[in-house]
């Protein structure tokens, strides 16, 4: 299994560099890059946030939860139960509007259906 440094280590090189060179990139030096790329100390977030932008990759690949470079992508889905949902729908709207209450129902509707 790849860890962080690992990954550092593979990304680098895909350049050709020295952990001297790259380290001078980011204003560090070879030898804490060395402890980074062999899981001997955490590199801190501004330098894998720097991996990240350098190498166009995602945290998600350099954390290594995917293998995908680009990373994971995530479909959101609140877990509300319908009563409450229903609840929230009914205040967000005027209850004397004839519009109001059929977009009320579709929402719901919408909302019914998505859980399904």
């Amino acid at each position: 299994m790849p860890t962080i440094g690992s990954r550092l280590k593979e990304l680098r090189a895909t350049t050709g560099k020295s952990q001297d060179n790259l380290s001078k990139m980011f204003d560090s030096n070879q030898s804490t890059l060395n402890r980074y790329e062999n899981d001997q100390t955490d590199p801190p977030c501004r330098i894998l946030l720097w991996y990240a932008d350098y190498f166009d990759v995602s945290m998600d690949y350099i954390y290594c939860r995917t293998d995908n470079p680009q990373g994971r992508l995530y479909e959101f889905k609140p877990n509300i139960p319908n009563g409450d949902l229903r609840q929230f729908i009914e205040m967000c709207f005027d209850k004397d509007s004839p519009m109001s209450e059929r977009l009320k129902q579709s929402i719901i509707t919408l909302f019914e259906e998505d859980g399904k």
